[in-house]
């Protein structure tokens, strides 16, 4: 018999952890398929900062190390200076990287450091129990925003991949999403591209995945899509902010 469809040998056996309609396992299976088609897997070591990619190290079956809360760019940055013959690669959330660890982040794109990011924007803390994120969106309702982020007292949403495009030594930016099988193949490009930029030596790489957390949203798994689709999206357009490959 033909095997037209295999699970990704960048993929450990382990059961995924997360809640039902949630799209890190989506996001997962991209990161390893581009690994493995890029033929680093072998070769390539992985941070995970607290929230609900914690248990990432059980999933990819590559080397893994554990950061401390926003701390993953930092951790990425001492491991591919020690090793830098490794593809180095962080996976970080909204509440993490855009809160906690925005000066990591933002600092390790500024050195230009030669690490790759995967970041997971669904617009919420979600492993913590659903508080406001510096992503969520005004109106949206958490547990520590009931009536809805308030733009007066709060500010608007922080824009990740725009803020970061305008640095210098971020030499891939771009903005994805899951919530088809085009755009789902459209982000994997993406992943893959900004691995393509680490091996290349040409600087940081950063996607941003627009994700849905159906759990904390309070919504059904479609349903989640849907708001994704219809509030997410226009407050974050999807497209490429930076290549490394322009004007070459």
């Amino acid at each position: 018999m033909t095997i037209v469809y295999e699970k990704s040998k960048g993929l450990t056996d382990t059961p995924f952890h997360y809640c039902p309609g949630c799209t890190h396992g989506v996001i997962h299976k991209l990161v390893a398929e581009s690994l493995v088609e890029l033929g680093v897997l072998d070769d390539a070591i992985g941070v995970a900062p607290v929230g609900c990619s914690v248990l990432a190290y059980k999933y990819f079956n590559c080397d893994m190390q554990e950061a401390s809360h926003g701390r993953a760019p930092a951790v990425a940055t001492g491991i591919k200076r020690v090793h830098p013959d490794k593809v180095v690669f962080s996976y970080q959330g909204d509440g993490d990287l855009a809160s906690i660890g925005t000066a990591e982040v933002v600092h390790a794109a500024h050195r230009g450091e030669k690490i790759t990011t995967i970041f997971v924007n669904n617009a919420i803390y979600g492993m913590t129990g659903g508080q406001m994120a510096p992503t969520t969106l005004v109106g949206q309702k958490t547990t520590t925003s009931p009536f809805g982020r308030d733009e007066a007292h709060c500010g608007k949403p922080i824009k990740m991949s725009e803020l970061l495009a305008t640095i210098d030594g971020a030499k891939f930016v771009e903005r994805v999403t899951v919530d088809t099988p085009a755009n789902i193949r459209k982000a994997k490009k993406a992943i893959k591209r900004a691995f393509e930029c680490q091996i290349k030596g040409e600087g940081f790489a950063i996607v941003e995945v627009l994700s849905s957390c159906p759990t904390n949203w309070g919504f059904t798994p479609l349903k989640a899509l849907d708001w994704l689709r219809d509030n997410m999206i226009p407050y974050y357009p999807l497209g490429n902010f930076r290549d490394f490959g322009e004007g070459k």
